[in-house]
C-alpha cells in the first residue's frame, strides 16, 4: 500500500464517517470524505481519487446512482459499497451493476483496511494484466492456461488452478488469504463456510509446478498464499 493512495468515503452517518475516515488514516491512507450524495459524486469526478468507499443509503445522490455515473466516467475506479446488514439484494445489486467489493456494517477497521487493499490490488490487473509468469525452470502461459517446463513438456491447468495462479500474480509481493481465494476465484462468500476445496486444488497445482525449479506457491502458515519471490510477472 503506498503512503499516498487517496480514498474517498461518502457516508450520512457522522459517527460511522468518523470511524471509516479513522481506519482509513490509521491505515495509511489520505482521505476526502462527504455526507450527502452530489457533493460526494463532485468529489469523486473532480478529485485525484483511488478508490471510493460509497454508502448505498445516501441523501441527494444513492450509492447506485453514484456508482452508474462513476462506472461512465471513471470505469477503471475502483468502488466499495457499504450497505447495511441483511440488505443481501442491494450487494447483488451493486455488484452487477459493478461495484468491486462491499463491506456489511457493522464492521472491524481490520475487514475494512483488508478490503480496501484487495479491491486495490485488484484494480491494477484492469491496467496492466498478467500475461505469464516467468520461472526459474519453465513459464505459465495464461492465455493458454498451459504450464510449459524447460524440457519442452507441457501440463494444461483447470480453470481454478489458472485463477489461483493469475489471482497471486497479479497480488505478487502480497499474501492471499484462503477467504479472499475463495471470494474472488471462486465467487463464494467465506464467511462461516468450511471446505476443503483450496487445499485439493493447491496440491493439484503444485504438483503441476512441480520441475519449475523452485517452490511457485509459498504457504504462509495461518495466513494465506504467496507467489514465490523469484516468479517473474510479464504483464501486457
Amino acid at each position: 500500500m503506498i503512503a499516498t493512495t487517496t480514498v474517498l468515503v461518502v457516508e450520512d452517518d457522522r459517527a460511522i464517517r468518523r470511524g471509516l475516515v479513522d481506519a482509513l488514516k490509521f491505515g495509511g491512507y489520505a482521505v476526502h470524505e462527504a455526507e450527502e450524495g452530489r457533493a460526494g459524486l463532485q468529489m469523486a469526478l473532480s478529485l485525484p481519487i483511488d478508490l471510493a468507499l460509497l454508502d448505498v443509503v445516501l441523501p441527494g445522490l444513492d450509492g447506485f446512482a453514484i456508482l452508474q455515473a462513476l462506472r461512465q466516467a471513471k470505469s477503471t475506479l475502483p468502488v466499495i459499497l457499504v450497505t447495511a446488514r441483511g440488505a443481501e439484494g442491494d450487494r447483488v445489486r451493486g455488484l452487477q451493476e459493478g461495484a468491486d467489493d462491499y463491506v456489511v456494517k457493522p464492521f472491524s477497521a481490520r475487514e475494512l483496511l483488508a478490503r480496501v487493499e484487495a479491491v486495490l490490488r485488484r484494480s491494477a490487473s484492469r491496467v496492466a494484466p498478467a500475461l505469464s509468469l516467468r520461472l526459474p525452470s519453465g513459464e505459465v502461459d495464461f492465455a493458454r492456461r498451459e504450464v510449459r517446463l524447460a524440457d519442452g513438456s507441457v501440463r494444461q491447468l483447470s480453470d481454478k488452478e489458472h485463477g489461483v495462479l493469475r489471482y497471486l500474480a497479479v497480488a505478487r509481493g502480497h499474501v492471499v488469504s484462503r477467504d479472499e481465494l475463495l471470494e474472488r476465484v471462486w465467487g463464494l462468500d467465506p464467511r462461516g463456510l468450511q471446505t476443503r476445496t483450496i487445499d485439493m486444488h493447491m496440491t493439484r497445482l503444485r504438483e503441476k509446478l512441480v520441475g519449475c525449479g523452485s517452490e511457485v506457491v509459498v504457504t504462509v502458515r495461518g495466513q494465506g498464499y504467496l507467489l514465490a519471490p523469484d516468479c517473474a510477472v510479464v504483464g501486457g
